[in-house]
Order: C-alpha cells, then structure tokens, then sequence
C-alpha cells in the first residue's frame, strides 16, 4: 500500500508538472520558449542563411536562392547618391490589376486586393525576385550566436542573453519576429533626409522635409544588453521645411523594455525657445502632420513596445511585396511623378515575389488601440515588415501599409527607403520618402552621445 501511495503521490506531482508547462506555453504562447536545439542552431548558414531564412528557392523556381545578397556597391555608386539600380534593365514580367487579381489571389494580402479592388488604375508591376538582403560579418556572427541562447522574458516585453545581431534567427513565436524587426541591423548610426507628403484625394500636398539622426545602440560593436541599460536607440528629428514648422525638434531615447522604462522624448519649439518633455508618444497617439492617418506605432512600420497585443505566428507565405526599390529611391523621380490621388504612382513601384513570415496581432483583453487587430508580412532575409493590414473595430480592414526597401549596399543592410501607409476609407494616404533632392549621408557615423541630450536641443535652438 506505501508503495502504491509513493508511485500514485511521483504520478501526481508528475501531472502537475506537465499541465503546469502546458498551461504556461498556452497562456504565454509566443513568449516562453526554451532555447534553440543545437541541431537546429548548427542549420544556420548551412541550409539556413546566418539570419535565419530558408537558404533555398521554392519549387516552382519564382524565388531564387539566397546566395548571399548584394555585398559591395557595383562601379556606378558613389558615396552619397541615390544608390544606382542594380537591376535597371529588367522590365516588369506582368502587371496585376482590378481585372487579373484573382488570378494571382493566393500571393496578394488583404491589403493588396483592397488597394486592387478601390482604384481601377492602380497595379502591381512584377518584376524577377533577387535575394539581395546581405548583413556586414560581424551580424552574422552575432545573430548565429545569438541563435542558442536568446529568450523572450518579462510577459514578452524584453529580451535576454542577445547582443547585437538578429535576436532570434530561428522564430518559434510571433512576438519574437517583431523583435527581430525591432532589432534588426540598421546601421550603428543613420542620418536620413526624408520628405513626407498626405496628399488630399484630388492630388494636391504639400511637402514636410526632416532630418532624422539615429544612433543604434544596440547595434554598435561590443554592445550587449548590459552596457546599453535597455536603451534600444536615440534620435533626433528636425523639420526644415516650410517655414513655419522648421527648427522643430524631437529627442526620443527608445527603451528595449518599454513597459519597463516607456520612451523619453522631449521636443524644442523654436517660437518658444524652450525645451520641454512631451507626452508619451507612443502606441496610437496620432502622428503630427499626417491629419491623422499615421500614429506613432506605424513608423517604420512597427517600433515600440509589444504588450497591447497578443501575437500569433500564422507560418510562411509566398507573396508579390515591394522590393528592391531603387526606381523610386532615385533622385531622377520627382514628389510631382511619384505623388498621385489615391496612391503613389505603380510606374516607380516594383514587386517581387518573396517568402514573408505572417504575424497576426490581436489587442489584448483590456487594452486598447485604434487597431484591434493587425497582421504583419515581414521579410524572411531581412527581418523587414514589408506590408501591414491594419483592421478597425468591426473588423473591417481600414488601412494598408508597404515598405519599399533596398540593400544600401555599402554597408550593406537591407532598409526601407520609401514608406506609404494608404486609408482605404478616406482615400488618403501619408508618404514618407528619402529627399531625393539632399545626398544620402554615410552610415556609421560616429555619433556623441552627448548630441542626444536635452541640452543640445537647447544649444542647437541659440544657434
């Protein structure tokens, strides 16, 4: 009888062991995780690239193999341009329109078809995909290392055991591919000339041109998680033009853990001539300038932090997304040829065929945003979303985001050059583009901390 008891009591503390696993891989799906199998660690540059992503094409041959991207600029590139288009004599192999959508469904998103379906003259022009996305060595290095020990923690809003690489190259959770977007290779430093344009639905804008100065601590050479004491990134923008808005400047340091330590930011009013902290500008507080078709959350297509929402790792799809983007990245296109009613101009667009990662975001119980509901395509070589589906309460799709990226190939990394988020409702949309009139300057500047301080917002105002 004791020896049944002992066996019953080592069976029952068993039971509750595996049900209390159990539960907390249900209740925190996506966010506990163990840490990767070395079998599965040692595939990385392998039949997996160093990043993560499937090293093969498809089957059907319409995605090529990845054979290590874009990594020295071609002959025609000279520091500071626009980045000479690689592949400028292909043509579009066919178009997709409102007529032939249904023909190419099943590798558009809800997103494209509405866009299809709204404005008879726009289209997809498909062109021949190219892997291009390539990462300096020493990323690669990291995001392998990265690979076998990096875990999600604090309810999934933080990060451990990671340094500066792709934190998790082997995603098993949709909360760690927005890690990845949010932590991808950028640069250690960026300064970005870009121009934002809401056109109203006859055509008409105007045109807001800022400067935004990045410095990514988190990807600077011997950083790690300890030595930039959850301080993800720091940046400055300042408007300079029109008139009426320059010298504006906003100073945001970006936490990891946001929930933790929410972002700072502080901002000088020229007209004022005083620095002051602002509100959280945060989650779905709206964005200034864009009558209310951008918030805060939508800059590069998702940054912040994660906790509103629960988020579901739908698997991989083959998708026509915007890539390679070098047309509308150059200074030979003006805002007038690009800026059209209802969207850009498809002329400058090109599409490619490409395996994304789909991450369904659904609000939490008891929190809110304005999207209850989002679904994110990011880029399997690069970590880049590449589109969003943004819903609305009564789970209409309400608007629609693309990335248009190419490999800044001197670096090299892989970033969005153009960004354009449409209201499929109002007919609108915000635009925001590299000033093809300004040089791109260097990446990897390096950059004072003492230049992202309140202080030198002060300093630059007496100027």
């Amino acid at each position: 009888r004791i020896c049944r008891m002992i066996a019953n009591k080592k069976k029952l503390r068993a039971f509750y062991l595996t049900m209390l696993l159990f539960t907390a891989g249900v209740i925190g799906a996506g966010q506990l995780f163990a840490e990767a199998l070395p079998g599965e660690v040692e595939r990385l540059g392998r039949d997996l690239t160093p990043m993560g992503a499937e090293r093969a094409g498809n089957e059907a041959g319409t995605i090529p193999e990845w054979t290590g991207g874009i990594t020295q600029p071609p002959s025609a590139y000279r520091p500071g341009s626009h980045h000479p288009d690689p592949f400028a004599g292909e043509s579009a192999q066919f178009s997709i329109n409102a007529e032939n959508m249904q023909d190419h469904r099943q590798f558009l998103s809800a997103g494209q078809v509405a866009m299809l379906t709204r404005y008879p003259d726009y289209r997809l022009a498909v062109y021949p995909s190219h892997r291009t996305a390539a990462y300096p060595e020493r990323i690669y290095e990291k995001t392998m290392a990265n690979a076998a020990h990096g875990k999600v923690t604090e309810n999934g809003n933080a990060v451990s055991h990671v340094a500066e690489g792709i934190p998790f190259p082997l995603p098993a959770s949709g909360v760690e591919l927005m890690w990845n977007h949010q932590m991808r290779y950028k640069g250690s430093s960026s300064i970005r000339h870009i121009n934002m344009m809401t056109p109203t639905t006859g055509g008409s804008y105007s045109t807001v041109t800022m400067t935004v100065t990045t410095r990514n601590l988190y990807s600077e050479p011997g950083a790690t998680l300890d030595s930039i004491d959850n301080r993800l990134l720091m940046f400055t923008r300042e408007i300079v033009t029109p008139p009426g808005m320059a010298g504006n400047v906003l100073l945001v340091y970006d936490s990891v853990n946001q929930v933790r330590q929410p972002r700072k930011v502080w901002m000088y009013n020229p007209g004022q001539r005083r620095v002051r902290r602002a509100p959280n500008v945060a989650y779905d507080s709206p964005s200034g300038g864009t009558d209310g078709m951008h918030v805060s959350d939508m800059t590069d297509m998702f940054n912040g932090a994660v906790d509103r929402y629960q988020w579901t790792l739908e698997g991989k799809r083959e998708l026509y997304v915007p890539y390679n983007a070098y047309r509308v990245h150059s200074d030979e296109v003006s805002n007038a040829e690009l800026v059209k009613p209802g969207h850009l101009n498809p002329d400058y667009l090109r599409y490619e065929l490409h395996r994304v990662w789909v991450v369904e975001a659904r609000l939490r119980s008891g929190q809110r945003h304005i999207n209850p509901r989002r679904t994110y395509y990011i880029d399997e070589d690069s970590y880049q979303i590449l589109m969003v589906d943004h819903y609305d309460s009564d789970d209409e799709l309400w608007r629609y985001s693309e990335a248009h990226p190419i490999n800044f190939y001197e670096v090299p990394t892989l970033w969005s050059s153009t960004e354009v988020h449409y209201d499929l409702k109002a007919g609108r949309y915000a635009a925001f583009r590299l000033d093809p009139s300004q040089p791109v300057p260097p990446f990897n500047t390096e950059m004072d901390a003492a230049g992202f301080t309140p202080q030198a917002l002060r300093r630059r105002g007496v100027r």
